[in-house]
Parts: structure tokens; C-alpha cells; sequence
């Protein structure tokens, strides 16, 4: 196996076989488990895989035809060579919210997401991430330009030449 399969495949056993510091309660993870189901994250990983399987393919295919028809037949979707890391993926994230949260607050948090305001706040969150990225770097760009004029300014003003 190449070096670069070999760190392919030790990061996906580190994301999948990690375990946490300290488990939590039944209530908890139910709770959690219900949580990361309403949020979708297991839709929004299932997306990403077939990135991760495109940039295995020249790994395990290694250029020959007759591999890449059958890497294609043995990772086309529906193949079920996704469940486990799906699986995987969300335990460990529910594991995660259930270490963060109160029982009552997983269900409250819940609640919210599963009304009409939360789903529409699901819906338009990555577009609201990119927005308010795009400001950030628009503000700061800005203050960066007037920071600079003002400092060149006030350094003028102390007999520095710029």
C-alpha cells in the first residue's frame, strides 16, 4: 500500500474508533442521537463522501480501466459502503453534543430546530455563514485601508517620512 493510502485509511480508523474521554449518560446520547438527526448532519456527510472517494480513486484505481469500472460499481451510491462511517459519524457527534449539553438543554435546542424558525435557520445557515464571512472580510479590508492612511498620517505629522 502507498503511503499516501496508508494515511488515508489511519485518518478514517482515528475519525471512526476515537473514543471519548468520558461516556455519557443513556438519557444524554438518546437525547443527542435525536438532536443530530433533526440538524441533518448525517445528509450533510453523506455529501461530502463522494469527494473522499473521487480523490481515493486514483489511489486504488492506479490509472487501470478495468479497477475503475469496478471502484466505480463498488462505491456508486446506494452501495452501502457509506453505513459505517454514516453511522460511525453520527454516534460520535452525538457523543460530542451530549458532552456539551444538559439532557434539557439537547431537548430544548431540539425543539427549537424541529419548529418552523429553527428548520428555515437550518436552511439558510450555510448561505448566512457565507454572507457574514464575506462581511467580515469586507469591513476588515476596509479598516485595514483607513487604519493604514490614519497611521501613515498620524507618523507624518511626527516628522516620519512615508
Amino acid at each position: 500500500m502507498s503511503k499516501r493510502l496508508l494515511t488515508i485509511a489511519g485518518t478514517l480508523l482515528f475519525f471512526i474508533c476515537g473514543a471519548s474521554a468520558q461516556a455519557p449518560s443513556p438519557e444524554a446520547m438518546s437525547a443527542a442521537r435525536k438532536l443530530v438527526v433533526t440538524l441533518k448532519v448525517a445528509d450533510q456527510y453523506r455529501v461530502l463522501l463522494p469527494q473522499l472517494l473521487l480523490k481515493l480513486r486514483p489511489v486504488v484505481a492506479q490509472d487501470r480501466p478495468e479497477i475503475e469500472r469496478d471502484y466505480e460499481a463498488v462505491t456508486a451510491p446506494g452501495s452501502g459502503i457509506y453505513a459505517p462511517f454514516v453511522a460511525s459519524m453520527v454516534e460520535r457527534i452525538a457523543v460530542v453534543y451530549a458532552q456539551s449539553f444538559s439532557v434539557d438543554e439537547l431537548r430544548q435546542i431540539d425543539s427549537f430546530y424541529a419548529q418552523p424558525a429553527g428548520k428555515k435557520l437550518l436552511e439558510k445557515s450555510d448561505a448566512l455563514a457565507q454572507a457574514s464571512a464575506q462581511i467580515g472580510q469586507d469591513v476588515s479590508q476596509k479598516a485595514a485601508d483607513e487604519l493604514k492612511q490614519r497611521l501613515i498620517e498620524a507618523l507624518r505629522q511626527k516628522g516620519h517620512k512615508l
